[in-house]
């Protein structure tokens, strides 16, 4: 889910120049600051690569904890949807009507449908937005970022929380025969490797699927048929990989606990570059594990971004605020008091104020704050493929879901 995911990978180089994408490099937070940012938007940074993302997971975090998101922030997500239902990642121009040039994904879109299925009231929006997502749905059961892009994790999980937000059974959506599970068991390590049990993004262009935590992260929900909002999953103990059918949750599970292990969060690992803790990654580990083997399972990765992620969280802007919200969510932890940061009053400041305070989850007002952007909006975890792009002459290289699709142990 980072922007998990998602927001998130720009598969779409895949569908356009062929082979595997690029690997991705970091920009953080953001290229550029919008002069000009449009109004009811969540966040202050260029929204070209993450507008609908970000904006769907500040709704979504509201909602999750009780507060009525301001009426111009879901108007200027719903006014982002194409008239054929789908999303882009941001149009500067949504008065212009789609065209072949507007670059809709299915991440995009994914991620708006849940926000707005959770709202409620916008049944034909996300109706839609559904019937698109099924009509770019690929031959294998799943899902790539772009129409017509290989099938990956990530997307294929972040349509999976889509469909289950308006109460289709994912498992049932079929083209060609097969489902969206059937894609995701494609992409999970046999259990007879070292790394057995994790998720691949897609497979390399040897065809190896190759470890990816924040794929596995994705792919524990989308084999759990669960979006981005979960509630603690019924206590369960470290297992060990088993063969499919029917392990594939608890087989990423157990791949994540094994790479919390030794400190207790992720490392992110690019190219020339110092490893660095990843604060996203850690994040959708946490509402994974919370998912698949109860709060407990989630409590050392928990207890270190309560301890360590303030500073990324104000740089990184609502997005992140968002995934830190719905880590705590997964785990029946407060996010007003998350390591003595109040969550939804950080995230509530970096847009417009909501509507009058309702009662929380935890039976705390939720007043609005209207303070004012702290931050660059940038959301979490957000990646470039600037190499695709620039040789291609195509500004497209960006994972959305904020998923960096980077090779990790």
């Amino acid at each position: 889910m980072n922007v998990r995911r998602s927001a998130a990978a720009l598969a779409a180089a895949t569908a356009l120049f062929g082979g595997a994408a690029a690997p991705a490099v970091a920009a953080s937070p953001s290229p550029s600051a919008s002069p000009t940012l449009p109004s009811g938007l969540y966040g202050s940074a260029d929204p070209t690569y993450d507008g609908v993302w970000r904006q769907s997971l500040a709704l979504l975090a509201q909602d999750t904890v009780g507060v009525k998101p301001a009426a111009g922030a879901v108007r200027w997500l719903t006014g982002q949807q194409c008239a054929n239902g789908a999303f882009a990642a941001y149009r500067a121009t949504p008065d212009r009507p789609c065209d072949a040039k507007t670059m809709v994904d299915t991440n995009s879109t994914a991620a708006a449908v849940q926000a707005l299925a959770a709202l409620g009231g916008h049944g034909d929006a996300t109706g839609k937005a559904v019937t698109w997502l099924k009509s770019v749905q690929n031959k294998d059961g799943g899902w790539g970022y772009a129409p017509g892009g290989a099938s990956d994790t990530n997307s294929t999980s972040v349509v999976i929380g889509a469909l289950a937000a308006v109460g289709e059974k994912p498992a049932e959506v079929r083209k060609g025969g097969r489902s969206p599970l059937d894609a995701l068991g494609k992409l999970a390590t046999p259990c007879d490797r070292a790394d057995g049990g994790a998720f691949a993004f897609q497979p390399d262009k040897a065809g190896k699927l190759v470890a990816n935590v924040d794929a596995t992260a994705a792919g524990v929900l989308g084999a759990l048929g669960k979006g981005m909002v979960v509630e603690p999953g019924e206590r369960s103990t470290v297992a060990d990989c088993e063969a499919p059918p029917g392990h594939l949750a608890a087989n990423g599970a157990a791949y994540l606990t094994k790479a919390l292990a030794k400190t207790g969060h992720l490392m992110s690992s690019l190219p020339g570059s110092t490893d660095q803790p990843d604060y996203g990654n850690t994040a959708d580990a946490v509402v994974a594990l919370a998912a698949q083997g109860g709060a407990e399972r989630a409590a050392e990765p928990l207890a270190w971004l309560e301890k360590n992620s303030a500073a990324w969280a104000k740089q990184s802007g609502p997005a992140a605020y968002a995934q830190l919200i719905l880590a705590a969510h997964a785990t029946g932890t407060d996010p007003r008091d998350f390591g003595g940061t109040d969550l939804v009053q950080q995230l509530n400041a970096t847009g417009p104020a909501p509507q009058a305070a309702s009662k929380s989850t935890d039976g705390s007002d939720s007043g609005s704050d209207s303070s004012g952007s702290d931050s660059d909006g940038s959301g979490v975890s957000v990646w470039w493929m600037v190499g695709v792009g620039l040789a291609a002459g195509a500004g497209i290289g960006f994972l959305i879901s904020g998923r960096n699709k980077r090779q990790q142990p």
